[in-house]
């Protein structure tokens, strides 16, 4: 009887010997698909008298695309503030904040209209070309916008998108493209905000046509989404 009873008893020890080794190689297999897995973090950036709401429906697409909600952020900011004295510096910040959250060493930025100034003084003086993989303008000023001057007397932000303003000169100086980063911009050719409509387009940057949109409409196009979300997978 002895021996018919220390046979389960060896088993038993030796599976319970092997389970931790077993759960441990599980663990090792889920952290390394984790990581085959894991994705840029991409940051949203709104535009003159938005907020981080304006990003809905492109988000809900990057989240059919297969990216995670930890792996989305909107940068929500005051947007009468100066470009290059305050909005550069923050954006920087939170850029750190979410390097360091998801343990990324960059990040993809996609921008509507006034926030691709922000995040193009980042980029090209603030130090962003070491932490920004692609840069995405979706109807950006991005050489000033004539219909600016409506709001210039009262408005720092406006005035820095402005042709020939401060910021302006300082973001079309040397390249404008600068860096190890792929740039892209979307433009249309009946934004009613942008003018002229080619303000948006870039030297060194993919530079896509959106078709007749308004200037808001490029938030939520089909078309637009589908290439921002190529681009940034690219």
């Amino acid at each position: 009887m002895p021996r018919r009873t220390s046979v389960p008893l060896t088993i038993m020890a030796v599976a319970a010997l092997l389970m931790p080794l077993t759960t441990a190689a599980a663990a090792h297999a889920d952290t390394a698909r984790s990581a085959d897995t894991a994705r840029t973090p991409v940051i949203f950036v709104h535009g003159y008298n938005a907020d981080p709401g304006v990003w809905g429906s492109l988000r809900d697409d990057f989240k059919a695309s297969g990216y995670a909600d930890t792996e989305l952020f909107s940068w929500g900011y005051d947007t009468s503030q100066s470009v290059n004295e305050v909005l550069s510096g923050r954006f920087a910040a939170y850029v750190d904040e979410v390097r360091a959250q998801t343990g990324a060493a960059k990040v993809d930025v996609v921008a509507h209209s006034f926030g691709g100034l922000v995040t193009r003084w980042y980029v090209k003086h603030g130090g962003g070309t070491a932490k920004v993989a692609h840069w995405a303008s979706l109807a950006g000023p991005n050489h000033g916008t004539g219909t600016a001057w409506a709001c210039a007397a009262w408005s720092q932000a406006c005035r820095d998108m402005t042709p020939g303003s401060y910021v302006q000169d300082g973001l079309a100086e040397g390249d404008e493209t600068p860096g190890d980063v792929a740039y892209a911009t979307w433009w249309s050719s009946c934004d009613e905000v942008i003018n002229p409509d080619d303000s948006v387009l870039l030297d060194g940057a993919t530079n896509n046509a959106a078709g007749c949109l308004k200037h808001n409409e490029l938030l939520g196009d089909d078309g637009v989404s589908q290439g921002v979300r190529d681009f940034v997978g690219s």
